[in-house]
């Protein structure tokens, strides 16, 4: 059944003073003039994310901010709060990036984040082309403790890729973005909303069909198979023969890789959701699979365990000169390998472009080009 959890609603703006209910992660004290701005670095639809350094004690953060009125006009703000509502939960949890705070002035929304500047998975990606297993491994490792985490809120994640998984100064594994997170499914519940990224999203979600936070272990399965081959696995620069692919065609897994992590991407990337790893025991059956065998989750968890990959970065310092990566809807535009910001064009040297728009998702889906 679709989840509707009770005793949960968005906040909304006061009709009173214009302003957006932030909840209690509010600071009614904080000002913009807290703050020592750097540079810009990240731009999207309704803001942009600024490096920022806090002149009470000089410690630096991300701070997205957001113009109230392109929020509300584009009825964007239930996508805004859901955010603001699960970091706010996340704050706690090692893999998944933290909101210190959020503060309001008339015009904006900001909210005050950790600065993770070690870069995107995919900058790494596109750079290196593809992982060895152990260090695919390890961040593999770290994701599914986050999502396994999110899971445990009854949160599905719903958009898990390599422009939403960042990497800190020491090499660990950040997640961030969490503006399509669906919050208050419970283990046995399902939604059915469509959304996600084109190259990741799973078969049934496709298909329109309910689905679960098995969805979630698909995109897990579809990062880890990026990660070691260079490529999504169903990829193709044509966006119908793409989701035919998903839909239709059987698992290709190119050789020179162990037994252990065929098994496992073979099990994430079953096409049905209800034989999918993860299914059933979620996190602990990703936990218990081989692959992760050379993993001490405990250690893992906390840290103890040393990064295969440095990124050699100070603090108040990007591994890119432009700065950070990530955070939601700036990863189309700050990933296209265009000088122009479009989408599009070939595949090469194992750099995968995002090649489709959520518009071109959705008429891919309403004229039914992907089902045969």
């Amino acid at each position: 059944m679709n989840s509707n959890p009770a005793g949960t609603t968005s906040p909304q703006p006061s009709k009173a003073n214009g302003n957006i209910n932030l909840g209690p992660s509010a600071n009614p004290n904080a000002r913009p003039t807290d703050f020592d701005f750097l540079k810009v670095i990240g731009k999207g639809n309704y803001g942009k994310v600024l490096l920022a350094k806090r002149k009470s004690d000089g410690t630096f953060y991300a701070v997205k901010v957001l113009q109230k009125k392109s929020i509300l006009k584009k009825k964007e703000q239930s996508h805004i709060m859901a955010e603001r509502s699960v970091l706010l939960k996340n704050v706690r949890h090692p893999f998944l990036v933290g909101l210190r705070y959020s503060f309001q002035t008339p015009e904006k929304l900001y909210f005050v984040l950790d600065y993770v500047n070690g870069g995107e998975l995919f900058f790494h990606l596109q750079r290196e082309r593809r992982f060895l297993e152990p260090r695919a491994r390890f961040y593999a490792a770290e994701v599914a403790s986050a999502i396994g985490y999110l899971h445990s809120l009854n949160i599905i994640y719903r958009d898990l890729k390599p422009e939403n998984i960042l990497l800190d100064c020491q090499g660990h594994v950040v997640l961030t973005d969490f503006g399509l997170c669906k919050e208050g499914v419970e283990p046995e519940e399902t939604t059915s909303t469509f959304c996600g990224t084109p190259e990741y999203l799973a078969p049934e979600v496709l298909r329109k069909e309910p689905y679960d936070r098995a969805v979630d272990w698909w995109c897990l399965g579809a990062v880890l198979y990026e990660m070691l081959h260079g490529l999504p696995p169903f990829y193709s620069q044509d966006v119908s023969q793409m989701y035919e692919n998903i839909l239709h065609q059987p698992l290709q897994i190119p050789g020179g890789r162990t037994v252990a992590a065929c098994d496992l991407l073979q099990s994430l990337l079953h096409k049905d959701q209800r034989q999918r790893l993860g299914s059933k025991a979620d996190f602990l059956e990703i936990k218990n699979h081989v692959f992760f065998s050379p993993i001490n989750w405990d250690d893992l968890y906390h840290k103890r365990l040393t990064p295969p990959f440095n990124p050699n970065v100070v603090r108040g310092h990007s591994i890119l000169d432009s700065g950070f990566l990530g955070l939601g809807e700036l990863a189309m535009c700050t990933n296209s390998p265009y000088p122009d910001g479009k989408t599009g064009g070939p595949r090469s040297s194992g750099i995968c472009p995002r090649l489709h728009s959520q518009l071109e998702v959705e008429l891919v889906l309403t004229t039914g080009a992907a089902l045969g």
